[in-house]
């Protein structure tokens, strides 16, 4: 079994085509699929497809490019929110500085407040971080000196500095189809330095399609494509990958039912 442990069922791509997607999903062996809110104010939309499919959860939070449309809400909101039993995870928050959407000081404050929820209540945040290595790095240390919390770096694409601190943190690292790409040397080679317990395989579609269908729109089955060049990666082989992958998903995201 592999799991797809970042993608957005709720967007206007898969809205005709649904049922084929999660059906194409369990064909591929894809065991588990997690739907990543955006924005909080848009959570009934994910839990209408959460309690359609058994086999699909999802997370709340808001995306830095909405920072400031959602600025100033509470950890306490979330941590209400997170009492429904489809919500398995907080997130994506995070920091993204390679567009202008979300200014840096809304991406930092809502960051803070999905890691103060994520604390409270035990469940995983999913980061976003993107052309943000120091702001980021930074933020982790000085929340992890607070108290710990658990948390994914999801589609990885940042340096090898940042992932390694994440790591120290106790915190994963997911990785996409960009991993397939050809000038992904440096992610590849970072991929096979990883601890083994701190991988995560994901697809975030419906962006990023993985290297075989590169232009297409990306879906959950496809995160077979990212786990084969992983275990290629790792020298190791694909049911190697899929049975720690899916063990290091289950562990972070434990409100998942097995």
């Amino acid at each position: 079994m592999l799991v797809d442990s970042h993608c957005h069922l709720d967007f206007p791509d898969f809205a005709e085509d649904l049922d084929g997607i999660v059906s194409r999903a369990r064909a591929a062996g894809i065991g588990r699929m997690v739907t990543i809110s955006t924005r909080v104010r848009q959570l009934n939309q994910l839990l209408a497809i959460a309690e359609r499919y058994d086999d699909v959860y999802c997370s709340v939070g808001t995306h830095p490019h909405n920072a400031d449309e959602e600025d100033g809400i509470s950890p306490d909101e979330l941590i209400a929110l997170t009492q429904h039993p489809r919500v398995v995870a907080l997130g994506e928050a995070g920091l993204d500085y390679f567009y202008d959407d979300g200014s840096p000081e809304a991406q930092a404050r809502g960051f803070r407040a999905h890691i103060a929820a994520a604390r409270a209540t035990g469940l995983p945040l999913v980061i976003h971080t993107r052309e943000a290595d120091a702001d980021c790095s930074r933020i982790l240390e000085e929340e992890a000196a607070k108290g710990s919390f658990r948390a994914v770096l999801h589609c990885y694409t940042g340096g090898r500095e940042l992932a390694l601190k994440a790591v120290s943190l106790g915190l994963y690292i997911g990785f996409t189809g960009i991993l397939t790409f050809k000038k992904s040397d440096a992610l590849r080679a970072l991929a096979a330095e990883l601890p083994s317990d701190r991988i995560l395989v994901e697809t975030d579609s419906p962006y990023l399609a993985p290297g075989k269908f590169r232009g297409k729109r990306n879906e959950p089955a496809y995160v077979v494509e990212v786990a084969k060049v992983l275990a290629e990666t790792r020298g190791v082989s694909l049911e190697e990958i899929s049975r720690q992958t899916t063990e290091n998903f289950f562990r972070l995201f434990s409100k998942v039912e097995a």
